[in-house]
């Protein structure tokens, strides 16, 4: 592979770069969510599940779009070298979410007792509360998306990375002390659970202050050069603010409409499961404490694996807005090729891993807690994981190349087909909350099988199967075996959970990546383009793997 290529498909690293950002805030995540969880209970953590759910929808419908829609503008921009038009779209991009952002902080904190009042029939007594602290952080993340999307769009993800490390930390800090300190001094009010879920929210707004005041740190330092690539702009083009303005609505608006029916897919899950559960005799309690169960036992889990393939599809999309502008079709197959490719390379060993160790891991993370029946759900739910990185690498491949619209409307029929199962569900059967773990494997399984429709018919790309898809299945077969045998085979005679965890995932890694290597799962050119890719050919050429 040429020097030229490979700096020209360098998304990949790039894309790894904030995959093990993300990978990292998932973990810490999960790790301040065990004990924020055991702090506030099963109830506390439905009704900080529900706020967080409403918080999204806002957070898409105001500026969870702009970072993605900043990035493609720019990147068309840069590859056009217009440098002038750069700084105007991020001038026109910052009034934009100063605005939007404004607005919705208004909304979430005046609407916190409409909200309170009409999601699942009030069944969630204190939700006002999370949603209230919740408002601010609106406002602060807007800002942040236009500074992420601009450096996205230069074909950088270390500042994004790195703020969101920042934002991670002081988030796991804040949320653990905040929750302690409130149940404390509200030990007594019937709305304990959702000073709880409170403290754990204020979390999310002083994270989110300290990722702002990096990204700002980063601009400074920036400013300079961003104004002197503008004066020395030759191309002669100069877009008007008011047809910027509408490219960031024209942008902004199919991705905001595309994630506003996935988010709002969570909140009609809870309303539907609390309103039917509760007429079939289920008590308010009872409704708090599987909402809580599946969000913190299944979705948060499933969650660390998706958020990897949410960062390459951040990655990917700069990127194949470049070789659709300047016509590069081969480029443009490939990077998809390679985008699928390793998105699933993670993806079925991940869903694989979790599906076998379940409730090992759960015991580890929630020793005190119902975690066979959150076990149950993750083995089940697992394979979710696989959809959700077809769905989100194919969705970006639509949108970088001027389509759109089709995800929105592929998401919107996926939500119907999804509702439509677990009311069915939880009408007709006694599954319960499995139903909502039926409805999440459904959702992206629709949404990527349209999605690759979608691409099939507006590129020349055609998918490659058994390197793409057979290898990590058989590799990932392999590892379970593997993996099973290690933890079950010691812990019969040495019940020790969390070292036998640790054991099984190193086996796992260990034994899947050879396998996927003597498999061919992918040629030296392609594992070139992974991070520390040289490093890699080296040490499987050393083992006779490749």
């Amino acid at each position: 592979m040429s020097a030229k290529k490979a700096k020209g498909d360098n998304y990949i690293k790039q894309g790894s770069i904030l995959a093990g950002a993300s990978l990292l805030v998932r973990i810490i995540g999960m790790l301040y969510r065990f004990p924020m969880s055991n702090i506030i209970g099963e109830e506390g953590n439905g009704i900080y599940s529900v706020a967080f759910e409403i918080y999204d929808v806002m957070l898409i419908i105001s500026s969870y779009s702009l970072p993605l829609a900043i990035s493609k503008l720019i990147s068309a921009k840069r590859v056009r070298r217009e440098h002038r038009n750069i700084l105007r779209i991020f001038r026109c991009s910052m009034i934009f979410a100063l605005v939007s952002g404004g607005i919705a902080a208004l909304v979430l904190f005046f609407g916190a007792g409409f909200f309170e009042k009409n999601i699942a029939g009030g069944k969630y007594t204190g939700l006002h509360l999370p949603l209230r602290v919740l408002a601010p952080t609106v406002f602060i993340v807007a800002v942040m998306g236009v500074l992420r999307g601009v450096y996205q769009g230069k074909g950088s993800m270390i500042p994004t990375a790195i703020s969101q490390i920042i934002e991670q930390v002081v988030n796991a800090f804040v949320s653990i002390y905040a929750a302690y300190s409130l149940i404390q001094a509200h030990n007594l009010s019937a709305e304990i659970a959702g000073w709880g879920a409170a403290g754990g929210t204020m979390g999310t707004l002083f994270g989110a202050v300290s990722g702002l005041v990096f990204l700002l740190f980063v601009y400074i330092i920036y400013k300079p050069v961003l104004s002197k690539m503008a004066r020395k702009d030759t191309t002669g083009e100069k877009d008007s603010y008011t047809y910027i303005y509408k490219m960031i609505l024209f942008t902004s608006v199919p991705i905001i409409l595309s994630q506003t029916v996935y988010q709002i897919s969570g909140i009609i899950d809870y309303s539907i499961f609390g309103s039917l559960q509760s007429s079939r005799g289920l008590s308010d309690v009872a409704v708090k404490t599987a909402t809580g169960l599946y969000s913190t036992k299944y979705r948060l889990l499933i969650s660390v694996p998706i958020a990897i393939a949410t960062a390459m599809s951040s990655s990917i999309l700069p990127s194949v807005v470049a070789s659709y502008e300047i016509g590069d079709t081969n480029g443009l197959n490939s990077k998809i090729s390679l985008g699928l490719k390793f998105n699933l390379l993670i993806a079925f060993p991940c869903f694989a891993g979790l599906s076998v160790l379940a409730q090992p891991i759960l015991k580890m993370l929630y020793p005190s807690q119902d975690y066979v029946t959150g076990g149950y759900l993750l083995t089940i739910g697992g394979i979710a994981v696989v959809f959700y990185a077809i769905s989100n690498i194919t969705g970006a491949v639509l949108q970088g190349i001027n389509k759109m619209r089709l995800p929105v409307i592929h998401s919107a029929i996926a939500l119907g087909v999804h509702i439509a199962v677990v009311v069915i569900l939880l009408y007709a059967t006694d599954m319960g909350i499995l139903a909502l773990v039926v409805g999440n494997i459904v959702f992206p399984a629709v949404t990527g099988l349209l999605n690759m429709i979608s691409i099939y018919k507006y590129t020349t790309y055609r998918q490659e199967y058994s390197r793409t898809f057979g290898v990590p299945i058989i590799a990932s077969a392999v590892m379970s075996a593997a993996c099973f045998a290690v933890y079950y085979g010691i812990s019969s005679v040495w019940p020790h959970n969390t070292i036998l965890v640790m054991l099984a995932v190193a086996a796992a890694v260990v034994v899947y990546f050879a396998m996927y290597f003597i498999l061919g799962g992918a040629t030296k050119e392609e594992i070139y383009e992974f991070p520390m890719g040289a490093r890699i050919v080296r040490l499987a050429s050393k083992f006779h793997l490749i």
